[in-house]
């Protein structure tokens, strides 16, 4: 018998939109009734006409804990993740100190999570040059999957991989059957932003990174995958010329996807003002066209799905005060505000809310070994839920945030969609504008997975 019945006039399913009740047990989904359905002495939540959509999933979230939580934690992250509609957080392997890179590393990190998470929380393994021989124990150890880096990653303790590195490991994480995640900009067509250039004006940076390092790094991890099988995913496209590469290694049976973000989804070059760091990230947001064009992507299934590439840092790393591209660390911050930032994007372009369940929810869950228990409102999956009114407006105020610090490009940005309740395993962890309740998300690995 449920526990919990959730209902809604409009509940995302993985067959469309309709009325429906969600029946809740033990913290997972046991049916999918009739709006009409209720049951004797069973608690009710009912959202009325607001969406009911399954719990986000994002796949790309530097949360720096331990070794830089002056940057962000698991605490602030996972507040600001059920304050999103976000349910489940993939951290990734690098900013923290030490990195998970060994298995020592992977416990360094559940020990620093360990209850203070408010969502699930997964991890990512990292691939760097000279640990080959940690890919298997850290598979067996949990982690959903690997990420490396073909051009420097911006922290000494989690360098980037050559051709070489790439040729050793991707043949080991084949058999292992999880991804390999890819910062994928190829440093031979990267440049030092031009010294003699006015370090304050966006182009100064944007010109130091061009599209076709994108393409190019894609194109190799592409052909090595071809000869692996082992599955690469593409990570943060900015690039709109690389969607034919991208095409092309599919055409080709390449076990390929790829990501793209909110930032890219939203801003453009020609609008980031002089001195406006909170906007600087790598790959760099690049000009309107781009923009258009992954919109264009995602609606005709070219892009997999979107994650936010959450990475906060201080004001004074980001440069916050003297708007020093140059040398601001490069990390957008938009955890709590990604499922508005999109909805809003999406709807001005006339897309239904069914696909953000696709693209922030069930594609992120397929990638990281997920589906099956997170991802739909189906039977048999983790109770975990985001109601949401897609028609309120709301302007965002960076100081009422949950992330560590009040440093968004988003400030003042008027939104569409407002997350009313968040329920991770049926238990509302964020209502009426806060979190609710103890930590109580689980650190994601084997024994938890089915």
């Amino acid at each position: 018998m449920a526990s919990c019945v959730v209902r809604s006039e409009r509940v995302v399913l993985p067959d469309g939109m309709r009325p429906a009740s969600i029946h809740v047990s033990d913290g997972r989904i046991v049916a999918i009734g009739l709006h009409s359905d209720r049951p004797a002495g069973v608690r009710e939540i009912d959202a009325g006409t607001d969406v009911v959509l399954p719990g986000l999933i994002d796949t790309h979230v530097h949360i720096n804990d331990p070794g830089r939580a002056d940057w962000e934690g698991f605490e602030t992250a996972t507040r600001a993740a059920a304050a999103g509609g976000i349910t489940t957080l993939v951290d990734m392997p690098l900013n923290s100190i030490p990195p998970t890179t060994t298995v020592d590393g992977l416990e360094a990190k559940r020990r620093a999570a360990h209850g203070r998470c408010h969502v699930d929380v997964g991890f990512w393994g990292g691939v760097v040059p000279g640990n080959a021989a940690d890919l298997a124990p850290l598979a067996r150890a949990g982690v959903l999957g690997f990420k490396c880096f073909l051009s420097p990653s911006g922290v000494e303790e989690f360098s980037h991989v050559s051709e070489w590195d790439l040729r050793v490991a991707m043949p080991m994480l084949a058999p292992l059957g999880l991804p390999l995640l890819a910062h994928a900009e190829w440093p031979g067509l990267l440049s030092e932003p031009d010294s003699r250039a006015d370090p304050r004006r966006y182009s100064t940076w944007l010109i130091s990174r061009p599209p076709a390092a994108e393409t190019a790094a894609i194109e190799l991890l592409a052909r090595l995958s071809h000869h692996t099988r082992a599955r690469v995913h593409i990570v943060h496209l900015a690039s709109a010329d690389s969607l034919p590469a991208i095409a092309a290694a599919r055409s080709a049976g390449v076990p390929i996807t790829v990501e793209t973000c909110p930032h890219y989804l939203t801003f453009c070059a020609e609008e980031i003002a002089d001195g406006a760091t909170p906007f600087k990230c790598a790959p760099p947001i690049r000009e309107r066209d781009h923009r258009e064009r992954l919109w264009q992507a995602l609606e005709a299934g070219a892009i997999d799905l979107i994650a936010t590439d959450h990475s906060p840092a201080p004001p004074a790393l980001k440069h916050v005060a003297d708007g020093d591209f140059v040398e601001a660390w490069g990390g957008i911050a938009s955890l709590q505000v990604a499922l508005a930032v999109v909805w809003t994007g999406a709807a001005g372009r006339g897309l239904p809310i069914e696909r953000l369940a696709q693209w922030m929810s069930a594609a992120p869950a397929r990638l990281a070994g997920l589906s099956g228990v997170k991802g739909a409102i189906a039977a048999g999956h983790d109770a975990d839920l985001a109601i949401f009114d897609p028609d309120a407006l709301c302007t965002v105020d960076a100081a009422t945030l949950y992330h560590r610090h009040a440093v968004t490009p988003y400030d003042g940005a008027r939104l569409r969609g407002r997350v009313r309740t968040t329920l991770l395993g049926g238990e509302i962890v964020f209502d009426d504008g806060e979190c609710r309740g103890p930590a109580s998300g689980r650190l994601l690995g084997p024994a938890n997975l089915t």
